[in-house]
Formats: C-alpha cells, sequence, structure tokens
C-alpha cells in the first residue's frame, strides 16, 4: 500500500494508546506527540512537552504543521473541550484532519441493544457525556476533516485493564465483575491497524472499532484472568447494574473495514500470555 506523505500531530502520545498509535505510525510518516509527566520522553525530538490543562496549542501546531492530528488526551473533562474548540477553528483554517478517539459510552444510556455508526448518542456517565460534547462539535466541522473512532473496552496484554487485574490478583483484592453487561471489545493493536488504514485511504466520518462478536463481562473476565494462569488465585464481585442484560457494544454498519482488520474476542484472549 502506497504512503502518503504526512505530518502526524498524536496529542497524548505518552499515553497507552497515544504511544501505541505513535509507534505504528512513526516508521510511516512524518510522527510527533505530545507527553506530560512522562520524562523519559524528553530526548526524542518527535515529542513535545505539553500539559493541555495549562499549555496553549497553538505553538506546537505551528512547529508540526500537521496535515493529520489524533487526539487521544485524558484528563480535565472541560479543559479537553476548550482544547477541541482551539483545534477545531484550527482545523477549519488549515488543510489538517481530526482523528478523535471517542468511546462506546457516547451509548451508554441505551441499554437493549448494540449501537451503530448513526445511532443518536446519550449518555448517564459523565465521561460519556463529556464524548459526546467534543463529538457534536466535530461533527458540524466539514465531513472530510474529521473522523471519530469510538472504541469498547480495551484489552491488550499491556494494556491498563490488563494490569490492574493482575494487580488485584495479587493485593488478594476482588475484581469487580458485571454479570448483566454484553460488550465488545478490542487491543490496542488492533487499533493502531485500523489507524493506519484509515489515515492511508483518506477515510472520513464514525467508525465503530470493537470486536465482531459480543461477549459477557463477567465471562470475558473469567477467561482472561484462565489465559494468565491466575483464575485459581482471582477473587470476584458481582456488580448488579440491572436485573437485566445491559448491552455496551459499538459495531459497524455504515464504514466496514476489511476483514483483516476485524478482530474476535478469542483473538484478544489469544495474545494473552502467563
Amino acid at each position: 500500500m502506497r504512503e502518503i506523505k504526512h505530518n502526524i500531530l498524536i496529542l497524548g502520545g505518552s499515553g497507552f494508546l497515544g504511544h501505541a498509535i505513535y509507534r505504528e505510525l512513526c516508521s510511516y510518516f512524518n510522527t510527533f506527540a505530545t507527553y506530560n509527566f512522562n520524562k523519559s520522553f524528553e530526548k526524542n525530538h518527535h515529542f513535545f512537552e505539553y500539559n493541555f490543562e495549562e499549555d496553549d496549542i497553538y505553538e506546537i501546531l505551528n512547529t508540526v504543521k500537521p496535515t493529520i492530528i489524533i487526539s487521544a488526551l485524558r484528563g480535565d473533562f472541560s479543559k479537553q473541550v476548550m482544547l477541541h474548540r482551539h483545534l477545531s477553528d484550527y482545523i477549519l483554517e488549515k488543510d489538517t484532519k481530526l482523528i478523535f478517539l471517542s468511546s462506546a459510552n457516547v451509548f451508554d444510556a441505551y441499554s437493549k441493544f448494540p449501537s451503530y455508526e448513526q445511532d443518536k448518542t446519550l449518555s448517564n456517565s459523565v465521561y460519556g457525556h463529556f464524548k459526546i460534547k467534543i463529538e457534536n462539535m466535530l461533527l458540524r466541522l466539514p465531513q472530510k476533516k474529521v473522523c471519530i473512532l469510538r472504541l469498547p473496552m480495551v484489552f491488550g496484554s499491556q494494556s491498563p485493564r490488563i494490569l490492574e487485574i493482575i494487580n488485584f490478583i495479587k493485593a488478594k483484592e476482588p475484581i469487580e465483575i458485571f454479570p448483566n453487561l454484553i460488550m465488545n471489545v478490542t487491543t490496542e493493536s488492533k487499533i493502531t491497524q485500523q489507524i493506519h488504514y484509515i489515515i492511508n485511504r483518506n477515510k472520513h466520518g464514525v467508525f465503530h472499532l470493537g470486536s465482531s462478536d459480543l461477549v459477557h463481562h463477567d465471562d470475558f473476565i473469567k477467561e482472561i484472568t484462565n489465559k494468565l494462569g491466575l483464575t485459581n488465585k482471582a477473587l470476584f464481585k458481582r456488580v448488579y447494574t440491572t436485573n437485566n442484560d445491559r448491552y455496551l457494544a459499538v459495531l459497524p454498519k455504515y464504514n466496514l473495514l476489511p476483514k483483516n482488520l476485524n478482530i474476535l474476542s478469542d483473538e484478544i484472549l489469544g495474545e494473552l500470555k502467563v
């Protein structure tokens, strides 16, 4: 596949997903990223120290002159909304596209069905509401300048969720499981491949990047502990938020990716090592 010349700026490049995206893209594109607290990135001249809660983004934008900005930040919600207002103003004036990492939580007020790209967003959570606010802002921009990637729970072998499970078991603390929650899942490696494809093919719009199949949260967490060889040591705390099955799953219907970029939950379990 022919690589297109791009200057890419990843906001949140020192985080788990942001750094995985950087590693995927840096050999193919002129890729830059931001870091905040992690000083191990200081010597990498493609990384800029940046605290979005305090610093102005324009200096970095003027230095990098990105053709693509990937937003993978975490932190203060209201400050993130303000930053994305500034980014919206920037991409309106420049030949720049914004790829925003959103969440399945933009649908967490719905519970009876999986959610598709064109479904109306509605959330009961503060996190979901914040993601919706930024999504709505970006959807008012020219269509070809925006990609919104809605992600389910990420369970890569070195993901914070997997490491948290291991730490709970080591500390002999219970892992919360939700027996009535039906979801889909993914890994950071699959997300980065999907983003690479979206960039190469100059795609735009809303993408749902979860596994093709659905799993119950409690079954999947138990299967993870089994794959890690830790089932006998794991303690579980069942949390019932409802008496009925509740869906929190993002499935694609309109913006479909090639079959090799799809993933099944069993493949995620297959990546885990004891």
